[in-house]
């Protein structure tokens, strides 16, 4: 599937199931994938595919920049128009036209297009009918996003897909007059654990390559390859006549374009033989293989892949539960980050390989690509009798002191900034057993595209869930599903094992991610 159909809202027998009285709801953290764009690349121009596609119009009349007078104290938009340019036959600079011969609405290769932010805006108006209308837990006018978290990678694309959900969800109606600029949170490339990083983790990238071998052994001369062969090898360039996993194109540089092509308009299509169901559903299963079978099969691959987001989004949920919320001083507008308030709502901006190993990881993959728009909501609840504080009124840092202040030392954490470094990475076994009741009442649970997600390591055991719903996972034991893969300094472990194989030594024989 390419575009996301996203279902119906919740009606009141649903959402009474979904969120039963006696859970409270606390922290909210959805990742989601950015919205339809260009193939990465250029493809299939043989076939009739225009090299440009021309679904860029709101990005051409977007852009600005800073510009300010030459003692650089004031600063004004500088807004422009975009042309794109490519080289003619000759080397010469010609002006680059659309399949339709448009030349100013022409989009980069792997841009959001304008129906990608059509979709992004519209899942930040299901989560805003979800989480405002429907539960209330979000306040339908916002002064400020003091008690959220954005944050972004460094791809455009999924920037400007956060900043779509965003104002879906809190439009200009919905905003006050004085509301300040919201803080983005970004990282440097070299630090991203917002998707898997290949780039800059070696032993990932050479895990993520083995495994890619592995499936061109398993899948190139298989009888779903020569399906796919006698549908649109016709298609493929001499050099490369057959279509394999380690092709040119790669076989998910296939699935890339066709997806593509398939979510926009009529003058950027492929052949009909590429859009056969049966090519597609071969595709997607061997490029899924490809991809992340890495995460149920390698501790290593799952560690190094995705266990440093999911370290995050489990300290986030410890801190809300245990030390009366999760506070983050980059996010934080104001000066004084300890007296913000604590975050209810955090939305990142990201892609399908992220999502698929956060559900590959903890044993909820369905085995389908992620769809464009696609979007992970990881859910925080507490039994309402146990609840500390209500979201709503966990506005300042708490005065007692907090259930982490044991590695610190520190009597009272009031008057000094937050210690995320102190706080992180902490073993459920090195906590003191004082702390695991609080665990044990709170629940997670994980909706992928608005379905409940059931985790196996979670739902074997009765005392991992919530009575009468396997989907409401203990926080107690999904953080020790987590803690399994989470490591202990991603940037060190990036290096380790360098040369190894496809299984390292914590991977002699072949682990599932504790389910």
């Amino acid at each position: 599937m390419t575009t996301l159909i996203p279902r119906e809202p919740y009606s009141q027998e649903e959402l009474d199931r979904l969120y039963p009285r006696d859970l409270k709801l606390q922290l909210v953290q959805v990742f989601l994938r950015h919205g339809e764009r260009t193939p990465v690349s250029s493809r299939f121009q043989n076939a009739g595919l225009a090299p440009y596609w021309p679904y860029c119009n709101v990005a051409r009349q977007m852009i600005q920049m800073a510009s300010s007078d030459k003692d650089m104290t004031s600063w004004n938009g500088f807004q422009w128009r975009r042309k794109l340019e490519t080289l003619g036959s000759k080397d010469e600079s010609v002006v680059a036209v659309g399949a339709t011969g448009d030349i100013e609405s022409i989009c980069q290769h792997g841009e959001l297009t304008d129906k990608g932010r059509e979709t992004t805006f519209a899942l930040g108006q299901r989560l805003r009918h979800l989480y405002v209308d429907q539960l209330g837990f979000m306040p339908k006018i916002k002064s400020d996003t003091e008690d959220m978290y954005l944050r972004a990678t460094p791809i455009p694309r999924a920037l400007e897909s956060l900043q779509q959900a965003f104002w879906g969800m809190y439009p200009a109606s919905a905003r006050t007059q004085n509301f300040p600029p919201p803080v983005i949170v970004a990282r440097s490339v070299s630090e991203e654990t917002l998707f898997p990083n290949e780039g800059n983790c070696r032993r990932f990238r050479q895990l993520a390559r083995l495994f890619a071998d592995r499936a061109a052994l398993r899948w190139n001369e298989s009888d779903e390859m020569d399906y796919i062969n006698k549908r649109i090898s016709k298609w493929m360039p001499e050099s490369s006549p057959k279509v394999a996993v380690n092709g040119h194109p790669q076989l998910c540089g296939i699935m890339d374009t066709i997806n593509a092509t398939d979510a926009h308009g009529p003058a950027t299509k492929l052949p009909s033989e590429f859009y056969d169901p049966k090519l597609r559903q071969y595709i997607d299963k061997i490029s899924v293989d490809e991809w992340y079978s890495g995460y149920t099969e390698s501790h290593e691959y799952r560690k190094l892949g995705i266990g440093a987001l999911l370290g995050d989004v489990v300290d986030r949920m410890v801190s809300s539960a245990a030390d009366g919320g999760w506070r983050s001083e980059t996010s934080a507008s104001g000066s004084s980050p300890t007296n913000g308030k604590a975050i209810k709502f955090a939305m990142s901006g990201c892609h399908d390989t992220t999502l698929a190993a956060i559900l590959s990881s903890t044993g909820a993959f369905d085995g389908i690509w992620p769809p464009f728009t696609s979007s992970v909501a990881i859910e925080l609840f507490s039994r309402a009798e146990q609840a500390p504080t209500s979201p709503g009124t966990a506005t300042t840092a708490p005065n007692k002191p907090g259930l982490f202040s044991f590695l610190t030392g520190s009597k009272n954490n009031t008057n000094t900034a937050p210690q995320p470094s102190e706080l992180a990475r902490t073993p459920l076994s090195s906590l003191p057993e004082s702390t695991k009741p609080s665990l044990r009442n709170h629940y997670v649970r994980i909706r992928y595209n608005d379905a409940p997600v059931r985790i196996p390591g979670c739902a074997a055991k009765p005392q991992n869930h919530f009575p009468g719903d396997e989907t409401f996972c203990t926080l107690e034991a999904f953080k020790e599903i987590v803690d399994k893969f989470t490591p202990k300094s991603w940037k060190d472990e990036c290096l380790e094992n360098i040369g190894e194989g496809l299984f390292g030594k914590n991977d002699s024989e072949k682990s599932i991610a504790g389910f």
